[in-house]
């Protein structure tokens, strides 16, 4: 499904116009807000990666559901109405393992149907959570910088 995040007014005028030139029927949804960015999508999959080069005992993938399913799925049940119906309806029932597994193993879409806000909230979340517990995570502007030289 196409998607395109509309800043400005300008921005509405041409989704006009491409809307005008479809054949119908048409099928038009919307959600308030912007899709996570790409600065905080590495910043969180260099997160993963921080923490479990830590703690040694689990894989990029094994903190990547943990975090999804401790700290992602609370914001989306929250805030998405048909995430909350349609993991509850299939996920909410399962031991914590296997909903693990599961997160692992289909992929679950958490931290990719958050709007830059939710991944805010996601991305702080994570840093007080791990820090806690004696996990030193990349700074974004450190990563900011070295991506200046890639």
């Amino acid at each position: 499904m196409p998607t395109k995040v509309l800043r400005d007014p300008g921005h509405v005028d041409a989704l006009a116009v491409l809307l005008r030139g479809r054949k119908m029927p048409l099928t038009v949804s919307w959600v308030q807000g912007a899709s996570r960015s790409s600065a905080q999508n590495r910043l969180a999959q260099r997160w993963f990666t921080d923490i479990a080069t830590q703690l040694g005992d689990q894989t990029h993938e094994d903190v990547r559901a943990e975090c999804k399913l401790t700290i992602g799925v609370p914001i989306l049940r929250t805030e998405n109405e048909a995430f909350r119906v349609s993991y509850d309806r299939t996920m909410k029932g399962l031991p914590y393992e296997e909903k693990l597994e599961a997160i692992k193993a289909f992929d679950l879409p958490v931290t990719r149907l958050m709007t830059v806000k939710q991944m805010t909230a996601f991305m702080d979340e994570m840093q007080r959570k791990w820090t806690r517990q004696g996990i030193r995570l990349t700074d974004p502007e450190a990563l900011k910088y070295e991506q200046e030289f890639l």
